[in-house]
Formats: C-alpha cells, structure tokens, sequence
C-alpha cells in the first residue's frame, strides 16, 4: 500500500510487551495489555534511545504485572529508581555483550593467526570483523528468543504494532482489516535501530581509532583501554544511527531509503511475526489511547490512568465524544 498524499506523517511508534503493546505518541504513551484473567540532531538519538528504554521497561514492568493473577500482583508499583537501576544494568549487560565481547574475540582470533591488523585493535579490518562478530552475536540472541514460545507471542504483538504504526502513517482507519493490509516490519523500528548502530559503529571506530597512541608496551592494556575509550563512543554511534534510521523512514519510497532500510527489515523476519485479530486490537487500542490520552481521562493533574475494558468495543465506546473529559 502506498502512503496517501504528501502531508507530513505523525511521528509514532512503540514495543510489544508481554500480552500486548505499548505505543508512543508525541503527547502521550500508552499500554494496552490481554489481561488472560480476563480473556538536536546527533544528541536526540541519545535521548530517545534512553526515554524509549526508560519507557519500555515501565511497560514491561506494568504489562508483567497485569498478567499475573491478581492475588498474585505486587502491592507496590516499581520505583523510578529500581527501573533506572534496571536500565543501567540492562546497558551495563548490552556493552559487555556487543563491545567487550566482540572486541575480545577479534583481538583473540588475530593473535590466532598472526594478523598484526587483526590484534592491534586499529585497523578498518580489526573494526569489520569485530562488526560481524557484533552483528552474529545479535542475529543469535534474537532467534534464540524467538524459539521460546511466550517470546513468539511477544514477537506477534510486535508485528501488531509496527502494523498499527502503519495504518496510522497511511491515514487510514485504526481496524483489524486495515493493520492486516501492511506488513509486520517497519524501517523505524528498534531492530533496524540495532543493526544501524552495528553498522555505524564499524565506521566510526575505523575512522577514530588509528589516531589513538598506545599507553603501553603491554599489549593487554592497549586493548582495554580501547574497549574502554568505546563506551562514550556509543552516543555519537547512537545519534548518527538514529538519524539515518530517521532518513530512511522519511525516504521509504526512494532507492536510497530502501537500502538503508533492507537490513532492519530483513532482520525483522526474525523479531516480528503475523498477529492476530485478537492481538491487532491491542495495538489499536495502545495507539487510539496514546492518540487521545484526554479522551480516557489524562489530565496535567493525573497523567497515568489505569482502565479496564471487557473489549474494543467498550473500549471505544469510552472514546466517544460525550465521555470525554470536559465534555
């Protein structure tokens, strides 16, 4: 289906969570769960990347908690400062995961074969295989999950949600029919987001590192001293990556943004799976709430509102006009 017109698309976007979708528009975010009970450019990549994971886990958090039966809920909310924990660590396990390890390898498998290129941690061929070894390690972990089973169900909901985002970018009505008519990958999603920032990062490190001297005779010492001298190279990597994906969004229909685009939405045939109806209605649900916050009763006051409703329908029927707050 091709875009309609050339008015300016709404920026939206969101996750899937456990039984449902969360969904961020520019003035409001929402989640929208199954409850089974009941059947500057450059810097502004940095910051949503940690806004959208800051969020993210809210979600995740508040989706978890709601599929739990409800004697079995906590009786507290998670703090502000145990997800900002969480997310410290979640970025703490992900450096070691794609930086740490992938460089220890690189610099091991060099040594191996008696590449100097390949173990003194400079060279554009060191930086390539460290990207292959990142993007591997990427490709792994992601079809792993996707061999668990409540994984797949998160996977679909994802689909769901790029599905939405779609429709909404199309100007078309927010129904089941409508989602079914795009596909379940999407060029602005986290996943083309990651396999950007591979491979950027395999740039930006070739282009930097021959210009750093070496701090000592010891081999070892150099090399953690690189690794080291990575990690606030993550936020240039993390804002260049974030604009391109951008531009590729905004250039969907042109060749160059279909290239820039292919590898994260190939990608996708892995973290994203076919919904269904059940879970389309979600994803609806999360965007027409993060569309029309005031409709369900946000407020500056009381921004976070937690509703219950038996199905779309009754959903929907909340967002007419006569319920809605100040009507």
């Amino acid at each position: 289906m091709k875009p309609a017109g050339a008015e300016v698309p709404i920026s939206v976007g969101g996750q899937a969570v456990v039984e449902g979708v969360m969904m961020r528009a520019p003035g409001a975010t929402s989640v929208a769960v199954r409850n089974p009970i009941l059947t500057r450019p450059g810097l502004r990549g940095v910051a949503i990347l940690i806004e959208t994971m800051y969020d993210g886990m809210s979600a995740l958090s508040f989706a978890a908690e709601q599929a739990m039966p409800e004697d079995e809920r906590p009786s507290g909310s998670v703090t502000p400062v145990a997800l900002a924990l969480t997310l410290v660590l979640s970025m703490a396990f992900g450096f070691f995961l794609f930086a740490v390890v992938p460089h220890i390898l690189t610099w091991a498998f060099g040594l191996a074969v008696g590449s100097e290129d390949l173990s003194g941690g400079k060279a554009m061929s060191f930086h390539l295989l460290d990207g292959l070894i990142k993007f591997g390690i990427f490709l792994g972990f992601v079809y792993l999950m996707s061999k668990m089973r409540d994984m797949r169900r998160v996977f679909e909901y994802h689909g769901a949600e790029h599905q939405a985002v779609h429709t909404v970018e199309n100007h078309l009505p927010l129904t089941v029919e409508s989602l079914s008519g795009f596909p379940t990958a999407h060029p602005r999603c986290g996943t083309a987001f990651m396999v950007t920032v591979i491979a950027v990062s395999i740039f930006v490190f070739a282009a930097i590192f021959p210009f750093i001297p070496e701090v000592s005779s010891i081999r070892i010492v150099n090399q953690a001293m690189f690794v080291a001298i990575k990690l606030p190279l993550v936020l240039p990597v993390a804002g260049l990556s974030y604009e391109l994906i951008r531009f590729a969004g905004q250039k969907r229909g042109s060749l160059l943004g279909r290239i820039l685009a292919a590898p994260g939405v190939w990608v996708q045939a892995i973290t994203t799976q076919r919904p269904d109806a059940s879970q389309q209605e979600i994803a609806i649900v999360a965007m027409e709430a993060a569309l029309a916050p005031a409709a369900l009763g946000a407020t500056e006051a009381a921004p976070e509102q937690v509703r219950f409703f038996k199905n779309i329908d009754e959903f929907r029927a909340a967002l007419s006009p006569s319920n809605t707050v100040g009507a």
